[in-house]
């Protein structure tokens, strides 16, 4: 896999909303999800006066990367993290605020085309789905060791799917002959316990539970719940924060954020609303923005971003 394949999401307009906050020498911008390197590349090449911090829990997409972000030198610095450590890296770092953030969510380019990492349901591969190869429990433990309640609310709570307990049904059936190892075993289960009508709709009958298993392996919701305010946080009074969201879970707890963060919280009726009531964000985006026909037809990941982006207006006034 090289890093070369990859097309960042949206790029063109993650870097227009960050683009007046970065302008000054001396400015930091976060990658929180560096992946292959292609957001982090064109904020180094496009922001010359910039400082780069970029955070991957993935410790092949943080040597890929360091080999495409080489020639920028000691402007990037590459940090093996979760996002929702990003308080404690820039404490490291000796960093107090930041200038911009951005949150590419979800999976990765290489961790989809990479087969062994079992996050592709269109291809047989171990049910790995771990971000971070060198902890937690891979998909199939969390198959073949939660209790059936368990997982009917993880596909119903990050998958979204209506049919979880007949699938679930089946996986404690299947499992009970032979524990889950492989992806295609999984595919072909949810296929056959599916009634015909909900095969019809949606693509890939499957998608839906691998998108579920995902979450909980890598605790991405929580992680993206704790992550956002942190970003946020981080912060200077003029910063900008641009986050991309794939599915409707993640995307809601990024509107929430924002929304409370540019929200007047002043009881009703007072004259003068107190500085402490004030908002302390400005919404850059009108709701999510979505990808173009074109860029979705260059990058078919594309499909499902959602794009807000927010500035800090001022500072928290405790």
């Amino acid at each position: 896999m090289t890093a070369t394949r990859h097309v960042p999401v949206m790029l063109d307009r993650c870097l227009h909303l960050l683009a007046p906050a970065l302008a000054e020498p001396g400015a930091v911008v976060v990658d929180c999800t560096l992946g292959l390197g292609g957001h982090s590349e064109a904020l180094l090449s496009t922001f010359p006066a910039a400082r780069l911090v970029a955070l991957d829990r993935d410790k092949e997409a943080l040597r890929l990367s360091g080999e495409r972000l080489a020639p920028y030198g000691d402007r990037a610095t590459l940090v093996h993290a979760v996002y929702d450590e990003l308080p404690d890296v820039l404490d490291r770092l000796g960093i107090p605020r930041v200038q911009g953030v951005l949150f590419d969510l979800g999976v990765s380019s290489m961790q989809l085309d990479e087969a062994e990492r079992g996050f592709a349901y269109a291809q047989d591969a171990p049910l790995d789905m771990r971000m971070d190869q060198s902890a937690g429990m891979s998909a199939a433990e969390v198959l073949n060791t939660y209790a059936p309640g368990e997982l009917v609310r993880i596909l119903r709570a990050y998958g979204e799917e209506k049919q979880a307990k007949r699938i679930v049904s089946a996986i404690v059936r299947e499992r009970a002959v032979e524990p889950f190892t492989n992806s295609a075993r999984l595919v072909e289960l949810i296929r056959d316990a599916l009634p015909q009508a909900a095969k019809r709709t949606g693509g890939n009958p499957a998608k839906r539970t691998f998108q579920a298993l995902r979450i909980e392996v890598n605790g991405e919701l929580s992680s993206v719940e704790a992550a956002i305010p942190a970003a946020v946080g981080a912060l200077a009074v003029g910063g900008r924060i641009a986050v991309l969201a794939y599915h409707s879970l993640e995307d809601r707890l990024v509107k929430q954020v924002f929304a409370a963060g540019a929200a007047n919280t002043a009881p009703p009726g007072l004259p003068v609303v107190p500085e402490q009531y004030q908002p302390r964000l400005r919404l850059l985006t009108r709701g999510a923005e979505l990808p173009t026909e074109t860029e979705i037809a260059e990058n078919r990941r594309a499909a499902p971003a959602r794009l807000r982006g927010a500035e800090r207006i001022r500072e928290a006034v405790r």
